[in-house]
């Protein structure tokens, strides 16, 4: 019937004690509580800069994984959204683009991401958004 055994060996025993052992840290860390806060202060600080840039039509995610999307009128800005990752990525802040025309920003920082780490990226993103909305006026 052209089907091939597959197996990802993901059902064994030393794999079944590491899911465990992950399961353990987040939950005595309280992990998810801290993306959630994290997470509510990085959207806060996106919807801030939404009122200020119309470039950005829609800020969405939950905790620690989250989407900016920006669109000129009503076309996707697919061309600042790589411009954005670029600038961002040369200040030490990796951001990726998603969606059908790779113009939603995608934001989807490591697990001990901070409260101080999203105010340096909310910043340094209003900083990158300006100097592009300078740079286009001239």
């Amino acid at each position: 019937n052209g089907m091939e055994f597959f197996s990802t060996f993901g059902g064994n025993n030393v794999s079944c004690a590491i899911g465990l052992a992950v399961l353990e840290v987040v939950q005595e860390e309280k992990l998810q509580s801290h993306a959630l806060q994290v997470g509510e202060r990085l959207i806060s600080g996106l919807r801030d800069l939404q009122q200020r840039y119309e470039i950005i039509s829609d800020v969405r995610g939950s905790g620690l994984f989250l989407g900016v999307e920006l669109r000129k009128g009503n076309a996707p800005a697919t061309l600042e959204a790589n411009r954005i990752v670029n600038r961002m990525r040369k200040q030490a802040i990796l951001l990726g683009t998603d969606g059908p025309h790779h113009n939603v920003l995608k934001i989807r920082p490591p697990m001990p991401f901070c409260e101080a780490d999203a105010d340096l990226l909310i910043s340094t993103f209003a900083e990158t958004l300006f100097v592009l909305s300078v740079a286009r006026r001239d």
